[in-house]
């Protein structure tokens, strides 16, 4: 009896302990939007995001997801006071790439602050945390215009990124293939752009791409829309074994599949990124969103895009839900 009783405890203690690597000390970190968390392969978790400032680059670090809350945050680099990169600095991600480091950012010239383009940092240094940061220049597209939201991911011994750029009369995601981390060597595919209703309120915007590989499929998450009470998260899906670069290859929801939920106070959640738990058991939805849904001004004056995080289950087909009615 002693030892049934002993293994029931364990059992009990071991689900507890699961339950609680599940559960997030929401908001991560406040007036954080596009949040974006790298872990490295020794378990160290980065959180990069825009800083509602637009003004410069910051980064924390932590060995749990939840202790990036209370992570010293430390800035990495600062815009220039004229010239390029001297405006609207905006979601910068974190990557590595052959051992060495790099930084995804939109920005514009200070005198010209919608002129945006998509620009790179790098760093060779060990920690991202104490690295020198070196300036690579512009991330070049075949066609020069407002592009954000770089991010990159490795496939069959590729490399890609997928980015959203002005397309006629909004932003589509734009995919390539890269042939080294800062140069793209093409073809320059379009995946999506808004074409429903929920991608075209008040602004029609695709951006915002994150990619989740599992179950033998390529997912992309991108948000749509205005960044107020009507952002929320769309998803395109290819099969692992496609080309890529073949945009027959990519199919997408026709309904968003993550929006505002006024029930749980979470209002325009998007902007995504994805990692995994400590274990590696179980992939994490890093995302922003606001707890109230009335804006005062214009919705990029608002500084309160919270860093939020939440486990992503997944159905009996194998695709991402993202439990839309229930809260963090």
């Amino acid at each position: 009896m002693k030892a049934i009783i002993t293994i029931l405890l364990a059992l009990v203690t071991f689900n507890i302990s699961l339950a609680q690597n599940d559960t997030f000390d929401n908001p991560l970190a406040e007036k954080r939007a596009d949040p974006w968390v790298f872990k490295t392969d020794e378990g160290v978790y980065y959180l990069i995001a825009t800083v509602p400032e637009y003004n410069q680059i910051v980064l924390r670090q932590s060995q749990t997801i939840n202790g990036l809350k209370t992570a010293e945050e430390k800035v990495i680099w600062t815009k220039h006071k004229t010239g390029d990169m001297g405006n609207h600095i905006w979601a910068p991600e974190l990557h590595k790439v052959n051992g060495k480091w790099y930084i995804y950012f939109a920005a514009a010239p200070a005198e010209d602050l919608w002129k945006i383009r998509m620009w790179a940092l790098s760093t060779d240094h060990k920690d991202p945390m104490k690295g020198k940061w070196k300036e690579e220049g512009q991330i070049k597209t075949k066609n020069d215009s407002f592009s954000l939201d770089a991010t990159s991911f490795e496939h069959n011994d590729k490399r890609y990124l997928i980015w959203a750029q002005r397309v006629g009369d909004g932003t589509a995601l734009i995919l390539s293939e890269m042939l080294n981390p800062t140069t793209l060597t093409g073809p320059e595919v379009i995946l999506t752009r808004p074409e429903f209703s929920w991608e075209r309120v008040k602004y029609n915007v695709n951006e915002g791409p994150a990619v989740i590989k599992k179950n033998g499929k390529i997912f992309v998450t991108f948000s749509a829309s205005a960044t107020n009470h009507n952002y929320c998260v769309g998803l395109l899906w290819a099969d692992d074994k496609a080309d890529l670069l073949n945009e027959n290859n990519w199919q997408k929801s026709p309904s968003p599949v993550f929006y505002t939920n006024a029930d749980v106070k979470r209002y325009g959640p998007g902007h995504n990124s994805f990692t995994t738990s400590e274990n590696g058991e179980d992939i994490i939805m890093i995302y922003h969103a606001r707890d109230y849904k009335d804006i005062i001004g214009h919705e990029l004056s608002d500084p309160n895009r919270a860093t939020r995080a939440r486990v992503v289950n997944w159905t009996p087909s194998g695709f991402p839900d993202f439990m839309q009615y229930i809260g963090d």
